[in-house]
């Protein structure tokens, strides 16, 4: 599985660049905070609902959630199902927010 920092991840939106980012968290964690991300909960991805974003299967698809395990998850089954750049944001928004909100 590939992984990005927040570091990294935070540098790149900053540059400007076009990222596809998916938010595995439920509505509330999402509606609490997020970094713009499409909020698709774990649970959808787990269940092969990836159609959404299917369009993406060949390009990079970053995932985050809480603390970077679900995203995980969210990784290993989206590439399980075909998309060949799933990438998981290490640390998640805990890591994020330690980081960035101070």
């Amino acid at each position: 599985m590939n992984t990005i920092t927040p570091e990294q991840l935070k540098a790149r939106m900053d540059a400007g660049e076009t990222l596809h980012i998916i938010d595995v968290r439920e509505p509330g964690e999402h509606a609490e905070f997020n970094i713009g991300g499409v909020l698709h909960p774990l649970g959808n991805i787990l269940a092969g609902d990836l159609d959404d974003f299917e369009e993406l299967k060949d390009q990079e698809v970053i995932f985050y959630c809480r603390s970077g395990n679900r995203s995980g998850q969210a990784c290993m089954m989206a590439e399980n199902l075909g998309f060949s750049h799933a990438v998981n944001l290490v640390g998640g928004m805990l890591a994020w927010r330690q980081l960035f909100d101070r």
